[in-house]
């Protein structure tokens, strides 16, 4: 009975030191990251305050800092990312033939795109859900107004389906005016070829400022129609790449939760919080567990802060595209952000 209890005990003990590894290996995506020196990024070719190049080739938007933050905690350095332009119909393929590491634009996380596209999705980073901008003279008050209406939609996207499915639901028909290109698709709104703009909600007010010559003139219709959780997305078949992606987006409402930001970061490393100091490479090894250094959340947040760094700085009360955070606050302020614990 001895030996048989020792035998036991000591298959036991092996089968644990199989399943948990100190540290993790370096996956396919990762190695050729580092190799190539940079990070691929697959971001939208232009949407207020998520991604957009300036004149001179520099990226910024509320995405391209998430990326940042990926490039930070691989490298040390915000920087060390390369966006790729994509529409939505290049989105897919790009990502599936692995010519961009990464998905963070304005991507829907959905069972098919997870399934049948071969996606792995990171948590939401970001609610929204559908939206109608009209013109202030139409008389639109509601979506039972609009039966009838042209819209227009990007093709290609869960805009499309929401709509036919509203408008089903509702017993109302439209007339769809589907349009690839982000800048001819509002243009084609303002010039009057379509009654009605679906776009996430939380973009048309970009498109009103920016792209309507008088923005008074156009409304944004009250309700949100469609639940639209956007995430950053990776091939499926790399799973140490997928918990980087993941775990970066989950340090980054850590952060926040905890109140280490971009400001005070370097203060923050003086904390006698036994959390803090793990959660910044103080204490703990949670970093080589990922296959990075054991300081890439301090890396994340001195290069682009916590997640709320990020969203003031492209949707705050000083910018100009104020919005409100809405179910974009912590769990802890009533929102649905809720960051899994670095332990």
């Amino acid at each position: 009975m001895r030996f048989a209890f020792g035998f036991a005990g000591a298959i036991a003990a092996l089968l644990c030191t199989a399943i948990l590894p100190a540290e993790a290996g370096q996956g396919d995506t990762l190695k050729a990251i580092r190799e190539r020196g940079e990070v691929l990024c697959g971001a939208h070719p232009g949407r207020y305050g998520f991604a957009a190049p300036d004149d001179k080739g520099r990226w910024s938007g509320f995405e391209v800092d998430l990326c940042r933050a990926l490039g930070a905690a691989i490298f040390g350095s915000g920087e060390k990312v390369r966006f790729v332009a994509l529409s939505s119909q290049q989105r897919f393929p790009a990502i599936q033939a692995g010519e961009v590491d990464v998905l963070a634009r304005n991507t829907t996380a959905t069972l098919t795109r997870d399934t049948a596209l071969g996606l792995n999705f990171s948590p939401p980073v970001f609610y929204t859900g559908l939206g109608f901008m009209v013109r202030k003279d139409a008389g639109v008050k509601t979506v039972e107004d609009l039966n009838g209406a042209t819209i227009c939609m990007a093709p290609g996207s869960t805009t499309e389906q929401a709509v036919a499915r509203l408008f089903t639901q509702h017993g109302l028909k439209y007339t769809p005016i589907v349009i690839e290109n982000n800048k001819e698709l509002a243009s084609a709104y303002v010039a009057g070829r379509c009654d009605a703009l679906a776009k996430d909600r939380d973009a048309l007010p970009g498109v009103r400022m920016y792209d309507a010559p008088q923005p008074e003139e156009h409304v944004i219709l009250e309700g949100t129609f469609s639940k639209e959780p956007l995430a950053l997305a990776v091939r499926h078949g790399d799973d140490q790449w997928y918990d980087i992606v993941k775990w970066v987006m989950y340090g980054l409402m850590e952060a926040e939760e905890n109140k280490v930001s971009q400001a005070n970061v370097d203060e923050m490393t003086k904390s006698k919080d036994p959390y803090v100091q793990d959660l910044l490479g103080v204490t703990g090894d949670y970093g080589p567990k990922l296959g990075l250094d054991k300081k890439w959340l301090y890396w994340v947040v001195r290069s682009v802060g916590n997640y709320g760094d990020i969203y003031e700085r492209h949707f705050g009360d000083k910018t100009k595209l104020p919005l409100p955070r809405g179910h974009n606050k912590l769990w802890t302020e009533g929102g649905l952000l809720y960051g899994l614990p670095v332990k």
